[in-house]
């Protein structure tokens, strides 16, 4: 069991990443096993959920004679639109039923904002307006971040490097994630986590 001052943060494992759904990440849906079995070794576990409004700015639905996975320039720097995912209140949205973390004391909903995505768990993409994750984290006296979940170069990395920003160390469990990988963004992601310090591990290097 880790301390409690070590939190395992479960990022977006929702319908709409899984096979099937509207962004759906290749083999999501394979770690959660892994994931269910690491949350149990934590006392402390945060889950995030992607909760965007209709018509969000970062869907490719949203900007006339756009498609998914294209990128363009927002008033906050560059943004790739996806499809229509993680609708506030539809099935999609929902924390996938397969994962089993019933003692998680927080629920990290997040890109609510019509007009900002928010892949970190601890800022939207204009990079200045927290979530509130840092001071909820600093207050319950956490010094370690693990971070599983979907997908590794977006959400999971962009969650990792904020936390070590902050002077959390931070670890990345990458057989608990999965990746997107679209133009190159999983290497990119990893040599921006590996510039920023954040560790990269296998679970079965973590002690038992």
């Amino acid at each position: 069991m880790f301390d409690s001052n070590s939190v395992l943060i479960v990022t977006d494992i929702q319908n709409d990443f899984l096979p099937g759904g509207a962004l759906a990440v290749t083999d999501g849906d394979a770690i959660l096993p892994l994931v269910n079995d690491l949350a149990r070794r934590f006392k402390n576990v945060v889950i995030t959920q992607d909760w965007h409004t209709a018509g969000h700015i970062s869907f490719a639905s949203a900007h006339a004679g756009r498609k998914p996975f294209e990128t363009i320039s927002l008033r906050y720097g560059p943004q790739v639109l996806w499809p229509d995912h993680c609708i506030q209140g539809t099935h999609g949205a929902a924390v996938a039923s397969g994962l089993d973390i019933p003692h998680a004391q927080l629920i990290l909903r997040k890109g609510y904002h019509a007009h900002a995505d928010s892949y970190s768990a601890f800022f939207e993409a204009d990079r200045k307006t927290p979530t509130g994750l840092t001071g909820y984290l600093f207050e319950r006296s956490i010094e370690e971040v693990f971070v599983v979940g979907l997908a590794t170069d977006f959400c999971v990395s962009w969650t990792a490097q904020d936390a070590r920003a902050h002077g959390f160390k931070t670890t990345v469990i990458e057989d608990a994630c999965r990746a997107i990988d679209t133009e190159g963004s999983l290497a990119e992601a990893i040599a921006v986590m590996d510039r920023a310090g954040v560790r990269r591990v296998r679970s079965e290097s973590l002690a038992a």
